[in-house]
């Protein structure tokens, strides 16, 4: 929970900074790129939160992995981590980056399952949809495919959930069944 803390308040110096300097679209990517290199390589997270091995060492193997491929703002934070020995929090910041990115361009995240994907009109009226329930002007849609989901569809956006499956229209119509009123029940 501190850390999470910590971690936001990086990400919000962070973002003010970006906005300031006008370089928001490349530190946005470099924090996706350094939240996908966390993500699939588990040594290096591990590296990054290890308190066996030296800060120094661990700048030195982020000025390799990142040095002229990010830009100058998300190297000097990376530095900043470093010199401060808050290098564990580099994941959370990336991720959470993301989050007031979306935050501060109005972007809504939603998420769509179906069993087959959906053709343009379909998104476009799923997009319009979560812009409708979510307040926002743009929409970042994730889309899931279920192949045990009949038909229909789930949609998640934030802490809300429509399910439109035909799967959960046929559990209630298996729960209306199931009640009889004409059985007198004790």
């Amino acid at each position: 929970m501190v850390d999470s803390r910590a971690a936001a308040r990086y990400v919000k110096s962070l973002l003010e900074l970006a906005v300031d300097k006008n370089v928001l679209e490349e530190v946005h990517k470099d924090m996706l790129l350094f939240s996908k290199i966390v993500r699939e390589n588990k040594p290096f997270e591990l590296l990054l939160g290890s308190p066996i091995i030296k800060h120094d060492k661990k700048r030195d193997v982020l000025e390799a992995l990142f040095k002229g491929k990010v830009n100058a703002l998300t190297m000097s934070i990376l530095d900043i981590l470093t010199k401060k020995n808050r290098e564990p929090l580099l994941p959370a910041i990336a991720a959470q980056f993301h989050n007031a990115y979306n935050e501060y361009k109005q972007i809504g995240k939603a998420t769509v399952t179906t069993a087959v994907p959906l053709d343009d009109a379909l998104r476009t009226q799923i997009r319009a949809l979560v812009q409708q329930l979510s307040k926002k002007s743009d929409v970042d849609l994730t889309e899931n495919i279920d192949k045990n989901m009949i038909g229909g569809f789930v949609l998640n956006v934030g802490d809300r959930q429509i399910d439109a499956s035909l799967k959960n229209k046929l559990k209630s119509l298996q729960v209306k069944f199931s009640h009889n009123p004409y059985i007198k029940e004790f």
